[in-house]
């Protein structure tokens, strides 16, 4: 979703001073740092290291970043690389035995992409979700949880007849894959997908290093 307008936005307004949309750009992107931190094995305090040093880097190569809506390629690829620096500097690091190592380690690249795209379909149903009418989600939040919540229970606190939950509940889902959001995911899926013969790449962010 490189053409986010959300995403454009917020790092115009961070650029510009704003400290709400700073706040906003970390509260959106902590997950994927965490997530994409995780997969190196590193221990709670190296992980909060790695995602303050991700910051510091990130306000100071703010003004540089060319392409505002490459800013999640950007955050991936940062982390991996402290990731990298911090095993390299090996403070902190856990004692692990071979054999309990986790094998996407390796295929670190590979493992960065999918956290990228998972962290986008993530942001694109959270954005389609808060577009649905309130009713619309709160049934749909009822419905996800786990575990779901009776009928009966729905039908009492929506007032809503239990033979009409079902078809309440796709008019729902279809109008929430019908939001732009996931619409726009769903696109540059099928481009990706027919540029690389079915395959998903993500192209490295533009920035001035």
């Amino acid at each position: 979703m490189r053409d986010d307008p959300a995403v454009i936005r917020l790092v115009t307004g961070a650029r510009d001073g704003d400290k709400s949309a700073w706040d906003e750009l970390v509260e959106r992107y902590a997950p994927l740092v965490w997530a994409v931190s995780r997969r190196y094995r590193l221990s709670a305090e190296d992980i909060d290291d790695v995602g303050q040093s991700v910051w510091l880097l990130l306000i100071e190569h703010l003004p540089g970043l060319r392409e505002p809506a490459a800013l999640p390629g950007w955050i991936a690829t940062t982390t991996q690389r402290e990731c990298l620096r911090v095993l390299r500097v090996g403070r902190r690091v856990e004692p692990i035995d071979p054999a309990d190592a986790d094998p996407d380690v390796p295929d670190a690249a590979v493992a960065v992409d999918e956290e990228l795209l998972l962290h986008e379909r993530r942001e694109a149903l959270r954005a389609a979700f808060g577009l649905l009418a309130p009713r619309c989600q709160l049934l749909l939040s009822m419905l996800t949880q786990d575990p779901p919540v009776p009928y009966s229970e729905i039908s009492r606190k929506l007032h809503m007849p239990v033979g009409s939950i079902g078809p309440n509940r796709a008019r729902c889902l279809d109008r929430l894959r019908q939001a732009p959001a996931l619409v726009a995911l769903i696109d540059t899926g099928n481009e990706t997908a027919h540029r690389t013969g079915g395959g998903e790449q993500h192209g490295r962010p533009v920035v001035d290093r």
